[in-house]
């Protein structure tokens, strides 16, 4: 990788370590703290909260039609989502082991802590269940996915993508046969930053 590339990776470490400690300021502001993977609210702010929560009646009430309509069509990926999460998830668990890459964490990609927030009723703690198990189940999965590319084709792509996961920043660049066939053995292998 060049000298430029390592300076732009390293600039958005750098970013992501900064935007993490202003995450961690807002557990102060709103007076919360995490112990043993529970988010425990400070006995005032917890009354505050539950204050603020809509009736159920009144949430029904005011959500427009249309979210109503769709709702199902939103549960409906539920069922597959759970039969994927499943066999990534014994996909990693046999194949693994077997390149020697190191496993994912589920809990450090699927998070479930909203139902800790007072301020919401009983449908939006459903609600921000599927949401924060879907969406932390997409980027388990890319992770997951992203370390078996980086074993089985570690080549960046010539056309630009949206995003680039975790693993792209070891990958070969575009047309650089020469360096693929010197050191892919190497590449694949090469998960020391996990540990």
């Amino acid at each position: 990788m060049d000298d430029r590339l390592q300076e732009l990776l390293a600039k958005i470490n750098k970013l992501e370590r900064e935007i993490m400690a202003e995450l961690q300021k807002k557990q102060q502001e709103y007076r919360y703290e995490i112990k043993n993977k529970k988010v425990y609210f400070e006995q005032e702010i917890k009354r505050q909260n539950r204050r603020l929560a809509k009736r159920v009646r009144y949430y029904l009430k005011d959500a427009p039609l249309l979210n109503i309509i769709t709702t199902p069509f939103i549960w409906a990926c539920l069922p597959p989502a759970l039969v994927l999460d499943l066999f990534v998830t014994v996909f990693q668990f046999i194949c693994f082991p077997v390149y020697a890459i190191p496993k994912v964490k589920r809990e450090d990609y699927i998070v479930i802590d909203r139902h800790y927030l007072s301020y919401l009723n009983w449908i939006e703690k459903i609600n921000c269940y599927y949401c924060s198990y879907f969406n932390g189940l997409i980027a388990y999965i890319q992770e997951i996915a992203a370390r078996t590319e980086q074993y089985w084709c570690p080549i960046k792509h010539a056309k630009p993508s949206k995003s680039m996961h975790s693993r792209y920043k070891n990958f070969f660049d575009y047309g650089d046969g020469s360096g693929f066939r010197k050191k892919n053995r190497k590449v694949r292998r090469d998960f020391r930053d996990l540990t």
